[in-house]
């Protein structure tokens, strides 16, 4: 589309659209200046193409905050017009908070094995203490997402990090270890963000002092995780190939229901996005009962904690199953409804 695309929302009939929040005229309007058919319009904004039909004709009425928010973010709609209705898009930063850049510090890598300054104290207790934060903050992403603890988790890792050069033996592994441990948290909160190439920085970084600290799960979650961005951004081969690496550094333990197994359940927002990319892989092997099974079990996480990506890939999930004209997907459709 080009240049079209730059100046899509200079159109007089988008801005109309988006000053009045009139949805379906906006919807309308953007297939037919994009040629974009109803199904692709809806994997943008996490909607099946039944729901994009229903919006258009009138037949459903967007009432939903987080409707709206998918909308806004899919469609890319810029922050300029939402300003005239009150609206901003989930993609800017919290009010008042001037947030650090999210990708590794250039000089982090190199403090792991450096002293720094002056070695600090390092005891058992202390790293209890800090499995414990970085534990809580796990927690509470759940509930506030990602965004307003970037800083935070910065913060904490350069502690993490300025610890080693006072430490011994077992517990300098066990620092390296944990540093692993925060990095693949700030890597997990990047990609929350849709900032991949800081996302695949963090991972790398984690993949590395994981395999200093010698703990090959972790390293091996890296790549699977890797492996599921791969996945989300339509990269087939790269996503089969992270998959098969990680299984390869820790056989049988890399599947998507052991790594369900495995999570906490204090970890809601990891299972909805884990049990949505299984109901989605499952689908696509035309495993339908199964595809709804594990979808159903998604929804209550995802709606509470796991949007916009793992509600998103629970969308896509039923218009696959819709595609394939299962009666699964009717079922997905109406228990996606019911909590939209």
């Amino acid at each position: 589309m080009g240049d079209h695309v730059v100046d899509l929302w200079t159109h007089p009939r988008l801005v109309a659209a988006v000053a009045s929040q009139d949805w379906a005229a906006l919807l309308r309007t953007y297939r037919k200046l994009t040629g974009m058919s109803q199904t692709k319009l809806g994997e943008l904004v996490g909607l099946v193409q039944p729901d994009v039909s229903d919006i258009e004709r009138g037949r459903r009425r967007v009432t939903s905050v987080e409707v709206r928010q998918r909308i806004v973010t899919g469609l890319g709609i810029p922050p300029a017009l939402l300003a005239t209705v009150g609206e901003r898009p989930e993609t800017s930063p919290v009010p008042r908070l001037a947030p650090m850049g999210i990708a590794p510090d250039a000089d982090l890598l190199a403090r792991v094995t450096s002293a720094v300054g002056h070695a600090k104290r390092v005891d058992t207790a202390t790293l209890d203490w800090l499995d414990r934060l970085l534990a809580e903050h796990r927690r509470a992403e759940d509930v506030i997402g990602s965004r307003p603890l970037t800083d935070v988790m910065h913060q904490q890792l350069r502690t993490v990090v300025d610890l080693h050069s006072g430490a011994r033996g077992d517990l300098a592994d066990r620092v390296v270890r944990l540093a692993a441990e925060h990095a693949q948290f700030l890597a997990w909160m990047a990609q929350d963000q849709a900032d991949t190439a800081a996302a695949l920085a963090w991972y790398d970084r984690a993949h590395e002092w994981a395999l200093e600290a010698g703990d090959a799960g972790m390293a091996a979650t890296t790549l699977s995780m890797k492996a599921h961005m791969a996945w989300s951004g339509g990269r087939g081969m790269r996503c089969v190939r992270l998959a098969e690496t990680a299984r390869w550094s820790v056989p049988s333990t890399f599947h998507l229901t052991g790594g369900l197994a495995a999570l906490p359940d204090g970890y809601r927002r990891d299972k909805a996005w884990y049990r949505a990319c299984l109901a989605h892989a499952a689908a696509g092997a035309g495993e339908a009962e199964y595809s709804l099974k594990v979808a159903l079990r998604a929804i209550p996480d995802a709606a509470a904690v796991g949007r916009p990506h793992a509600w998103n890939e629970l969308h896509v999930t039923a218009a696959a199953l819709l595609r394939q004209r299962a009666p699964e997907g009717r079922h997905l459709v109406a228990a996606l409804k019911a909590h939209d």
